[in-house]
């Protein structure tokens, strides 16, 4: 079979460049940074469950400042680091830590009626931080919308199927049972937004290159 220059290239077209395959890794893997970063976050959301939680209707399921940590994960972390850092959150509640609003922690919270919502925590992180991630020129109004996207519509979508599950309610009643929660988190929406706005300003290599303004 004839070997010459035209068989070496045709060879090496469809192979990575070293250098493409070495950054393409990079990527990937989490630097020191960013896994003090997901420390920090978790840490965060874990402190605000100390205040404690409060079940207005006996629903079983508590309004908690937790949410707003996941919030501000995914807008000033990005998709991954933010969702690593409530999962990170998640991971330790089922090990049995008290790292929930009330102390509560175990596998036991995934057999009630919360497991919808504690779950989503990790969804409504990386769906805000995509959404952020791509904010361009319109940091305020891309930035708003994917916290009250991700943190409200998804994470109470995703609550109300858990609600249904675990407490056996109808799409009717866990709707009604949801409203409650909603005020509130349009509050914690305006505080997240306005936090993260600030934070970015004053440090813009924070968020995922993707979002930051291409004029920067």
């Amino acid at each position: 079979m004839p070997t010459g220059p035209r068989s070496v290239d045709n060879a090496t077209q469809g192979a990575a460049p070293p250098d493409a395959a070495g950054e393409g890794v990079k990527r990937r893997r989490m630097s020191a940074r960013d896994l003090a970063l997901v420390a920090s976050f978790t840490a965060l959301i874990v402190v605000l469950g100390i205040p404690g939680a409060i079940d207005p209707v006996g629903s079983g399921v508590p309004i908690t400042l937790q949410s707003l940590g996941v919030m501000l994960a995914g807008a000033l972390l990005g998709a991954r680091r933010g969702a690593a850092a409530v999962a990170l959150m998640v991971a330790l509640c089922a090990a049995g830590l008290p790292v929930l609003a009330g102390g509560r922690g175990g596998l036991g919270v995934f057999a009630g009626p919360t497991a919808g919502f504690v779950l989503g925590y990790i969804v409504a992180a990386a769906v805000i931080g995509y959404l952020t991630a791509r904010r361009g020129d319109h940091p305020v109004l891309m930035t708003s919308f994917a916290v009250v996207f991700g943190g409200i519509v998804v994470l109470h979508a995703i609550g109300i199927l858990g609600m249904m599950w675990r407490a056996q309610l109808t799409l009717p009643q866990a709707l009604a049972a949801d409203l409650i929660f909603v005020p509130g988190d349009l509050v914690k929406a305006v505080v997240a937004v306005t936090v993260t706005l600030a934070v970015q300003r004053a440090f813009p290599d924070l968020l995922p290159a993707r979002g930051r303004r291409r004029d920067q």
